[in-house]
């Protein structure tokens, strides 16, 4: 264990304490006890003294023994309809990565995009969004890996060596590949674990509901304006490999689909109910309008495309099915539970009027609504760089609802725009699964992370700030 988490594990308790002896000093006693539990989990996130899904357990324990909530209370946001939505999801995705879909759908878009290095980069980096969008942008990245490996293998056995620009294409595709996991995530309710946080405190406290299409008509313009300006930085201006050719990619990638073979029968039955799954996600709305005693949602979708991958039989006689229960072992539990605690702290902070004092504070403050938006917008990007994006969206989002109501304006404009800057951590290693990943690789500095990553930072705090002030109120 090091010296941070040594310090964590034994600071989060002590600051409850604290707290604890003190309560009524800060807002009033029930305040103050959700900001002890609060303070708790807030350090135990930063350093991630313990699991962070362990963390998010805490109100369970903490907030009946204070007397917060009642248990039952504190326990419906674990069961939350949204921690249903991301358990579908996970389902679907358990089965595209057990049948090798994942795979067969990255080969074939890389094969298909072309023979140049840029191409070649630009394939693996509309690969890894598309996959992005549907399943973890952490399973995703490990899938590409070794495709992009292979690749590279390439150009360190041909007979000039790894050369300057070969290097460049390495940087290339492997901060390609992370970087598109990580927008590609943008894109879709359930393309990364932030989004679902902020939809279920939105659900939970506000009575607001999101479609997954509503969603799609700006996340993925978003996320694939992010993907194309990291391409247009890495390729023309920053790692170019102008000039540099290899005729033998395209063999390695077809050899590596060849020995996939046609698709299975398996395959094609994911292939089948993941196709109506999208598709009664996007037409929802029709729908309920043409057959309003359904009454669909994205998350009764997501459990009917999970049941169906559990139930329906592969081979009958045989009593084969594309996934069984011992399967959900590598399904991310964790991931659910920290959606539940994250629901759990925003209810205690609004239950005892912390999100209100919040709004009181920012309706007499004189910053303009740009400015503030701005700001919480660079301070969500930047930290999420140091810490885990799930755990700060868990803690900062029921205090951005707070400021949009102080703002006096409506709080999917400015929760949406700050929820997407979480997903947006470009800079360093630790700030995201993919990020950790390709540095592990070896072909990437820590400097040569930081130096396109800073600018995508900034740019994407750019683009939010677009988004904040035009895309927001033409669709909400």
């Amino acid at each position: 264990m090091n010296t941070s988490r040594k310090i964590g594990l034994i600071a989060g308790p002590l600051l409850f304490v604290l707290f604890y002896l003190n309560a009524g000093a800060l807002i009033n006693e029930q305040a103050d006890l959700v900001v002890a539990v609060a303070s708790w989990m807030i350090v135990w996130w930063i350093t991630e003294a313990v699991s962070i899904s362990v963390t998010a357990l805490l109100p369970l324990l903490l907030f009946p023994i204070l007397k917060v909530m009642e248990i039952n209370a504190v326990g419906a946001n674990y069961g939350s309809s949204i921690v249903f939505l991301f358990f579908g999801g996970f389902v679907m995705a358990l089965a595209l990565e057990k049948v090798n879909l994942h795979r067969r759908i990255a080969l074939t878009i890389i094969h298909l995009t072309g023979t140049s290095p840029n191409r070649v980069i630009l394939g693996f980096m509309l690969a890894t969004a598309l996959l992005s969008m549907w399943i973890s942008n952490t399973a995703t990245t490990v899938v590409m890996l070794p495709i992009a490996s292979s690749v590279i293998a390439l150009l360190i056995t041909d007979e000039d060596g790894f050369t300057k620009k070969d290097k460049n294409f390495a940087i290339s595709v492997m901060l390609g590949i992370a970087f598109s996991a990580n927008s590609g995530g943008i894109a879709t309710l359930i393309g990364t674990p932030p989004n679902s946080v902020m939809v279920g405190l939105l659900e939970n406290e506000y009575n607001i509901q999101i479609s997954f299409v509503r969603w799609m008509m700006f996340g993925v313009p978003l996320s694939a304006l992010l993907i194309a300006i990291s391409y247009v930085l890495m390729v023309y201006v920053i790692f170019p490999s102008k000039g540099l050719k290899f005729s033998a990619t395209n063999n390695v990638i077809k050899s590596q689909l060849d020995e996939m073979g046609p698709l299975s029968g398996k395959e094609k039955q994911v292939l089948a109910i993941f196709g109506i799954t999208v598709f009664l996600w996007i037409f929802r709305a029709l729908i309920n309008q043409l057959f309003p005693e359904l009454k669909l949602s994205d998350t009764s979708i997501s459990l009917f495309a999970a049941i169906s991958l559990f139930a329906i039989p592969h081979r009958f006689k045989k009593g084969d099915f594309i996934i069984d229960w011992k399967d959900t072992s590598k399904l991310a539990w964790g991931i659910l539970i920290l959606f539940g605690g994250g629901l759990a702290l925003a209810k205690g902070m609004s239950s005892t009027g912390i999100v209100d004092l919040v709004a009181q504070e920012i309706a007499t403050s004189n910053l303009s609504v740009s400015i503030t938006a701005i700001l919480l917008i660079f301070l969500m990007l930047f930290m999420t760089e140091l810490m885990s994006n799930v755990a700060l969206v868990a803690v900062l989002a029921p205090v951005v609802v707070g400021i949009a109501i102080g703002l006096n304006i409506p709080i999917l404009h400015l929760l949406i725009p700050v929820t997407i800057a979480s997903s947006c951590a470009f800079m360093l290693p630790m700030a995201t699964p993919p990020n950790a990943i390709v540095f592990a690789s070896g072909y990437i500095k820590v400097s040569q992370m930081a130096k396109i990553g800073i600018l995508l930072n900034l740019i994407s705090v750019g683009l939010l700030t677009l988004v904040f002030q035009f895309v927001m109120p033409l669709l909400f």
